[in-house]
């Protein structure tokens, strides 16, 4: 991932058509070898998760190039690359598992290296039901479907509301989860760790510990989609 991560960083430097057009060739070769990542990722994701086994490139990869229209920054091009394996591909609206490899040095979003469980866009009929059913159940949420993977991932807060909905209680132990509205895990990792050798392999073992929470919010999306097709 070293190269990957000069070119990422060089790229930061230079966001410029002029400099990507000269770099081409680089470009190519580490977005062979992200794509060579990604196709490992869905190998191991998918030995404990079905639902992505099936899943190809296009399923979960993501274009360089950024949508500038209606954007301050216009900077032509992403300095990250981002693989999400969901059930149903990238644009689903399941939840998944996103890796996201950025210009490194500990920093947030989309500097940083991250690991994430969830969606980041949910019916609201969706967010109903699992705020409901979190709170009716949340012993049960806490041990068997947060699990393991609480030790290393934490609930991702961004964009959630700043007040508990009134029909619950601002002091109860799940309070966070019902201002969310994106319910997603995240899990920081630095430099050390994306350079390590077999990182699809490292990545998966972590992502496993967040199945049972995919599977339960998957359970509510499902219902859902289920519900307006009828």
């Amino acid at each position: 991932m070293e190269d990957i991560l000069h070119f990422l960083r060089e790229l930061e430097a230079n966001n410029t058509r002029a400099w990507f057009n000269a770099n081409k060739e680089w470009y190519q070769r580490v977005q062979q070898r992200w794509h060579v990542f990604c196709e490992e990722l869905i190998h191991h994701v998918g030995a404990f998760d079905s639902d992505v086994a099936g899943l190809g490139l296009r399923d979960c990869t993501y274009r360089i190039y950024r949508d500038t229209r209606f954007s301050k920054d216009k900077s032509p091009y992403k300095t990250h690359f981002g693989v999400f394996l969901a059930k149903g591909g990238k644009k689903s609206m399941h939840a998944g598992y996103y890796f996201h490899i950025g210009t490194g040095g500990g920093g947030d979003y989309p500097q940083g290296h991250m690991l994430a469980a969830g969606n980041y866009c949910y019916d609201a009929k969706a967010v109903r039901i699992l705020r409901e059913d979190i709170s009716d159940g949340w012993e049960v949420f806490k041990e068997e479907v947060l699990g393991k993977a609480a030790g290393t991932f934490v609930a991702d807060m961004d964009g959630a509301l700043k007040r508990v909905p009134r029909e619950y209680r601002a002091d109860a132990p799940y309070a966070d989860w019902m201002r969310m509205k994106s319910f997603c895990l995240l899990s920081r990792v630095d430099d050390d760790f994306v350079t390590r050798p077999e990182l699809a392999r490292r990545v998966a073992e972590r992502f496993e510990m967040t199945k049972p929470f995919i599977d339960y919010i998957n359970r509510a999306v499902d219902f859902v989609k289920y519900d307006m097709e009828e």
